[in-house]
């Protein structure tokens, strides 16, 4: 690869996390000034990013295309997105859909709520495994062993006073959503945010996704959220079936 066009990768990955300056785009891939402006002006061009009023960039037209072309090449979002308004139509609530990706959860596709206090997550965006009803629900569908290699060694990073750190702790939880069929996160991800989730499968079988209903609590208790469990876990064995998946 030439170092042309490593750089240009280098400021796409950089800017996909906001909004930056030349001079800190400089610094932080060590290159001078002048180069990462020829870079960004090619970039510009082509629509590939943008410059702001403030003089920052950012991410521009051209990259959310590709992205979304990307995406929709992705089966299991494909499949599941009609599903998936379904449910944000019976519950009214945000649903998420979730994959694994580098040891953490995804967010793969969004279905924004109703409500009038929406929740700041978005398609890409990554969150931790043991903290989140998507990362417990594909976790307990996984061998011991791929839950060693995924969590490492506890204690695990505390995202709120309710995050379950312990491994012993957090086994015991996925051996009850595998009997259950869901898994709850009850404000372990952040304080005021709680959330249903449930396994997607796919052909063979193995868990290849997971769904989930969250919600404020101010605006759903916790009977509330739980009286959704049974039109999540229908939506996630509809996906799985779209997938190729059938009870055995």
């Amino acid at each position: 690869m030439s170092n042309s066009v490593e750089r240009a990768l280098r400021i796409l990955v950089e800017l996909s996390e906001g909004p930056t300056t030349i001079s800190e785009l400089g610094r932080r891939l060590d290159v001078h000034r002048t180069t990462s402006l020829r870079l960004l002006r090619t970039l510009e061009e082509e629509r590939f990013v943008r410059r702001a009023d403030d003089g920052s960039y950012r991410l521009g037209p051209r990259m959310a295309a590709l992205a979304a072309a990307a995406l929709d090449g992705l089966d299991i979002r494909a499949s599941a997105a009609r599903h998936l308004a379904a449910l944000g139509r019976t519950c009214g609530q945000t649903i998420h859909l979730g994959v694994l990706e580098d040891g953490q959860v995804m967010y793969l596709d969004k279905v924004e709520s109703r409500q009038a206090v929406r929740m700041y997550s978005h398609i890409g965006a990554l969150a931790p495994l043991h903290a989140t009803g998507i990362g417990k629900a594909l976790l307990a569908y996984m061998s011991a062993g791929e839950r060693d290699a995924l969590l490492g060694e506890a204690p695990y990073p505390r995202c709120t006073p309710h995050t379950l750190t312990d491994r012993a702790a957090l086994d015991t939880v996925l051996d009850r959503i595998t009997r259950q069929g869901w898994s709850l996160d009850d404000f372990e991800h952040e304080e005021y945010i709680h959330c249903v989730a449930a396994p997607v499968f796919d052909a063979a079988g193995r868990v290849a996704a997971a769904i989930s209903i969250s919600a404020p609590s101010m605006i759903l208790d916790r009977p509330g959220l739980l009286a959704f469990t049974e039109d999540l876990t229908a939506t996630a064995q509809a996906i799985s079936e779209e997938l190729g998946w059938r009870r055995r």
